[in-house]
């Protein structure tokens, strides 16, 4: 007999039973917690990892793109873990979900870093960008009419790209029409409210990773977004696009584990990613 499905909009999981500081991993838009599945035990031997379910999974309340404040719920999950998470991980768009979240507590006159126990921060294929003049109608028709294609990369990568292309197309079209237009304008909202972020404010050591040859957030961003944070260094992931949890598992958690023993001395970005991953897909 099958579990019945678990219909809490937001709920963690302790995935190991570490003594050191305690992660939280957040999985973007029409993910869910299995994304982090290839990490988890890759991850510092003495944490205690917690991963997230959040109300944009795969398998989340249906109407949850009705709802407008995404940060209300993703909140939940960093109260819920007892202690408090020192180092949060965060991929796609549940990484632009806390930036919005720390940049609302930030300009209400909340320390959010402090009131969360964040001491540090992993960003994992972030959407960043710095000026609201890089937003156009191009812009807005890519994510529109491709946004399948994002919806498809995950499916592929999930099945080790064993899934025949008509097939997978099929699925990524039926994820995308799950999400519906109402969750892809929360996603899109918050893209298009990154410019305005208070970024000078989030001074915990943070790592943005990004894979190079990721179509759906550019590694171009992800080095803008480092660039913006006053304590961040980014890696771009070669050979990988934007699950590198999944396609480079041990070069993805090698990255972090290093961050977590030296966060404040980990030199930052350096080497050019190819140009053609680096300039923007529209």
């Amino acid at each position: 007999m099958s579990a019945d499905p678990d219909l809490r909009p937001v709920s963690v999981q302790r995935r190991t039973t570490g003594t050191g500081r305690r992660m939280l991993l957040l999985h973007g838009l029409a993910a869910n917690d299995s994304v982090w599945d290839r990490t988890v035990d890759r991850l510092p031997a003495d944490a205690e990892v917690w991963t997230a379910r959040l109300p944009w999974r795969t398998d989340g309340i249906g109407d949850w793109g009705q709802e407008p404040n995404l940060k209300g719920w993703l909140a939940k999950a960093l109260e819920a873990v007892p202690g408090r998470a020192e180092t949060v991980v965060a991929h796609s768009m549940a990484a632009n979900v806390l930036l919005d979240l720390l940049d609302q507590k930030g300009r209400g006159g909340t320390d959010p870093l402090r009131h969360y126990g964040i001491r540090s921060l992993v960003l994992v294929s972030p959407f960043f960008r710095s000026r609201a003049d890089q937003f156009d109608w191009e812009t807005i028709s890519y994510y529109l009419n491709d946004f399948h294609r994002i919806m498809e990369e995950g499916i592929r990568v999930h099945s080790d790209g064993r899934l025949p292309a008509d097939i997978q197309e099929a699925m990524g079209k039926r994820v995308r029409d799950r999400v519906g237009p109402h969750g892809w304008l929360r996603f899109f909202e918050l893209y298009l409210r990154t410019p305005t972020l208070q970024t000078s404010r989030i001074t915990v050591p943070t790592l943005v990773l990004a894979g190079e040859t990721d179509f759906a957030a550019p590694p171009a961003e992800s080095l803008a977004l480092a660039a913006a944070l006053p304590a961040a260094h980014a890696r771009v992931l070669p050979g990988c696009g934007h699950f590198p949890m999944i396609e480079a598992a041990e070069r993805f958690a090698e990255e972090i584990r290093e961050f977590v023993r030296h966060p404040a001395s980990a030199a930052p970005f350096a080497a050019a990613a190819p140009i053609d991953a680096m300039e923007s897909q529209r």
